[in-house]
C-alpha cells in the first residue's frame, strides 16, 4: 500500500469555521461482516454493536460512530426484523432472508463507514485499508460480479453559491480525466451509479456568464440532475442547505442530507498492493486547487467550452491538455 502523505487542500476550515472533516465510504468483499467489525474495532479500540443481523454500530471515536454493514436496503431491512419461532409467517420471511443474503453476499458489497474525521485523522482509514487488504479484502476488479466504490464526502469550505459552483465547475472540467485516471473497470461503467452530468448541464454552468444565487443553483442542479447517480453527487449537500427544495423533485429516501460533496466516482482496488484512499484523494485535491484558483479555472473552463463544442471530438485530446495544462503539479 503507498505510504505517502495526503495533500493538504486549499480549504482548511469549513463553513462552520472549524477544521473541515472527511466521510470515507469503502465498498468491498471477500470477508465476512463479523470479522471486519471485529478488525476494525480492535484497531481503532471502539465498542461494538449489533444494529440488525447485517450492520454493526461501532463507537468511542469522539468524531462519531462508524458502520460496517452488508450495502443492500432490502436485506438491511429485514436484518432488523425480529422472528418469533412459532409464527409460520415468521418462519417463511426467515427462509426467504437466509436464500437473499446467500445470494447477496457474492455480489452485494461489504461496507465500512467512517464518520466526518478531521484530516489529521485520516490515517485511520488508510491504516485500515492495510489491514483490510492483508486480511483477504476483494475490490471492484477483482470479480466480473463487483462494482465497488470508495466515496469521499468532503465538508464544504463555504455555503456561498459562488464557491461551491466553483468546485462544480472544476469537477466538471477535469471529470473526463478523473474517470481516466482511476481506470474504471468494466461493470462499474455498465452501472448508472456514477454517471455524468448531461451535457446540458456542463454547459450552462461553465459559461462564465453563469452566476446564479444559491436558490437557482440548486434550482438548476434538480433540473438535470434529480438522481443520486452521478459521479459527484451534490443532493446530500442541496438537501441540508434547502431540504424543501430537494424534496419538491425527489423522494428518494436514500438522499443523506449531509453538509459536503458526495465524490462516488473513485473505484475501490483494495485487492491491489498499490491502492490506497491516495488515489481517490489527490484526484480530488486537482479539483479543488484548480476552483480555488479563479483565473485558472476561468481559462480551463472556456477551453473547456470549445472542447465541448467541436464536432466528432475526441475526449482523449481534452484528457490530454488537462494534463499538460490543468493540473497543479
Amino acid at each position: 500500500m503507498a505510504k505517502h502523505a495526503l495533500t493538504a487542500l486549499p480549504w482548511q476550515t469549513s463553513y462552520r469555521h472549524q477544521s473541515r472533516r472527511y466521510g470515507i465510504e469503502i465498498e468491498f468483499s471477500g470477508l465476512e461482516l463479523a470479522d471486519v467489525q471485529q478488525l476494525v474495532a480492535r484497531h481503532l479500540s471502539l465498542s461494538a454493536s449489533e444494529s440488525g443481523r447485517y450492520r454493526y454500530k461501532l463507537t468511542g471515536d469522539p468524531a462519531g460512530d462508524w458502520l460496517v454493514e452488508l450495502d443492500f436496503q432490502l436485506l438491511a431491512r429485514m436484518g432488523e426484523q425480529k422472528f418469533n419461532a412459532d409464527s409460520l409467517t415468521d418462519n417463511l420471511q426467515e427462509s426467504l432472508e437466509t436464500i437473499v443474503a446467500a445470494v447477496a453476499k457474492k455480489v452485494v458489497p461489504l461496507e465500512l463507514v467512517t464518520p466526518p474525521l478531521p484530516f489529521a485523522e485520516l490515517s485511520k482509514v488508510t491504516e485500515l485499508i492495510t489491514l483490510l487488504h492483508k486480511a483477504g479484502a476483494k475490490g471492484s476488479s477483482e470479480s466480473l460480479r463487483y462494482a465497488f466504490g470508495l466515496q469521499l464526502n468532503p465538508e464544504i469550505p463555504s455555503t456561498d453559491a459562488r464557491l461551491l459552483l466553483a468546485i462544480i465547475r472544476a469537477f466538471v472540467c477535469l471529470q473526463p480525466w478523473l474517470r481516466q485516471r482511476e481506470n474504471i473497470d468494466i461493470v462499474r461503467t455498465l452501472t448508472s451509479y456514477i454517471e455524468p452530468y448531461p451535457a446540458a448541464y456542463q454547459q450552462k454552468i461553465i459559461n462564465k456568464d453563469y452566476q446564479p444565487d444559491l436558490a437557482e443553483l440548486i434550482d438548476d442542479y434538480l433540473t438535470f440532475n434529480p438522481s443520486r447517480n452521478r459521479a459527484l453527487d451534490c443532493l446530500p449537500l442541496f438537501m441540508h442547505l434547502d431540504k424543501a427544495r430537494v424534496r419538491a423533485v425527489t423522494t428518494d429516501k436514500l438522499i443523506k442530507s449531509r453538509p459536503a460533496f458526495h465524490y462516488r466516482l473513485p473505484s475501490c482496488e483494495i485487492h491491489q498492493a498499490d491502492w490506497s484512499l491516495q488515489r481517490a484523494w489527490d484526484g480530488w485535491a486537482q479539483v479543488e486547487m484548480l476552483a480555488n484558483d479563479q483565473t485558472r479555472l476561468q481559462q480551463c473552463m472556456t477551453a473547456y467550452q470549445h472542447y465541448m463544442a467541436k464536432t466528432g471530438r475526441f475526449e482523449k485530446s481534452w484528457i490530454s491538455e488537462v494534463e499538460q495544462q490543468w493540473l497543479n503539479r
